[in-house]
């Protein structure tokens, strides 16, 4: 019903995660695929077909980024698609190359993501001002961070959250990432560390936020046929999902985003999961902010409404807890290059389920995992199922 052939990712590879780096997009998206096809055993003659996720142009300051970046992943003379939905993209390009193999088009597909947002002056954040309606929105002066500041702030008021539980979220992912190799800013803190951050807009602070980034990362899928020839460890792509909101926020309640439980749910149908908590062994939730994990958590309905930060405190989420949260330490420590971040989180499930995690691995045996991105104005959920 879901496509003709199963598919499964069979290499993955992730540059560093910096602001400022010197590669080019284009050295970034190249080196982020050599890794991948290096793992798979592949060669790019293997490789039938390349999706690049990579956010609007105006985030790397390149007109028809598509174009730009396209022979850097690889896809010179190969059926090419570029997708993007901002911070989701690098979850929806896992779906779409996810859609070209199990469609019957092709039987590989290399996916690749890419951001190099630090070039952009006077701030990266000054990249956003060009997303908003020009006419109901831009006149305020709206930028991302106090948008966000509002979703927050409407979060802990209909539960009456603390930012002391919320603060808990940037301990863990930092201090996870401690032990991931391309993290931009793992460090050990304390919930009073975040308190006493720097307030850019109330509620948020500045160790309440993932750092500006440059980075890629791909994938390399392929059709049953072809995995079994290849590996004799592949990790299955069982469910996908996405789904978009109105892009007028101002008209929801922006307690809990709709869009990431309906993504959530397809994904969930496809996979066949009754019990998300109970089925789901680690997760991948997009971070940029730290209450938007717990945000996402109750999305993807792995928390009731207003439990995540309980699970938090409880210590549930730990990469030793039964429900292990952005073990790798998410966008929060390793970084947040806009459509590779949430590419970098399917990479993460696949290391997680192959075992190949080193001291970022959880507990157990894991065997189903979750990957998940959003983007644009608080309108749009991707979410990728893995099994191993």
């Amino acid at each position: 019903m879901f496509g003709k052939k199963r598919v499964a990712v069979i290499g993955a590879g992730m540059t560093l995660f910096r602001r400022t780096l010197k590669e080019t997009g284009k050295e970034l998206a190249w080196e982020a695929s050599k890794m991948a096809l290096d793992q798979a055993g592949l060669e790019l003659k293997d490789i039938d077909s390349v999706v690049m996720g990579t956010a609007p142009d105006a985030f790397d300051g390149v007109h028809m980024k598509g174009e730009y970046l396209a022979d850097g992943s690889g896809a010179y003379r190969k059926p090419y698609s570029r997708v993007f939905v901002g911070g989701g993209t690098g979850v929806f390009a896992v779906d779409a190359g996810w859609w070209h193999i199990a469609s019957g088009q092709f039987d590989t597909c290399l996916v690749v993501a890419e951001e190099k947002m630090s070039s952009c002056y006077p701030h990266p954040a000054y990249a956003f001002t060009t997303i908003f309606d020009p006419i109901y929105a831009r006149p305020l002066g709206v930028t991302l961070i106090w948008i966000f500041a509002l979703e927050m702030h409407r979060y802990m008021h209909v539960h009456g959250i603390k930012k002391e539980e919320i603060a808990l979220v940037s301990v863990k992912n930092k201090g996870n990432a401690l032990d991931h190799p391309c993290a931009q800013l793992a460090a050990k803190i304390t919930v009073e560390d975040v308190l006493n951050s720097e307030v850019l807009c109330y509620p948020v602070q500045r160790l309440d936020i993932s750092p500006t980034s440059d980075g890629a990362a791909a994938l390399v899928l392929a059709s049953e046929d072809v995995a079994k020839k290849v590996t004799d460890n592949p990790v299955w792509i069982d469910g996908v999902g996405w789904s978009i909101d109105s892009t007028y926020w101002t008209n929801r309640d922006l307690y809990y985003p709709r869009y990431v439980q309906s993504a959530a749910q397809m994904a969930y149908k496809m996979a066949g999961i009754k019990n998300p908590p109970k089925e789901i062994d680690v997760a991948e939730v997009y971070d940029p902010f730290d209450y938007k994990e717990l945000h996402h958590m109750e999305g993807l309905m792995l928390a009731r409404k207003g439990q995540a930060p309980k699970l938090t405190a409880d210590g549930v989420t730990q990469r030793d807890g039964d429900l292990p949260i952005n073990p790798s330490g998410g966008l929060l420590g390793v970084g947040n290059p806009i459509a590779a971040a949430g590419t970098m989180k399917c990479c993460e499930i696949f290391w997680q389920l192959r075992g190949e995690a080193g001291k970022r691995q959880v507990k157990g045996d894991p065997r189903t995992g979750l990957a998940q991105a959003w983007g644009d104005l608080m309108q749009y959920g991707s979410v990728v199922i893995m099994r191993s």
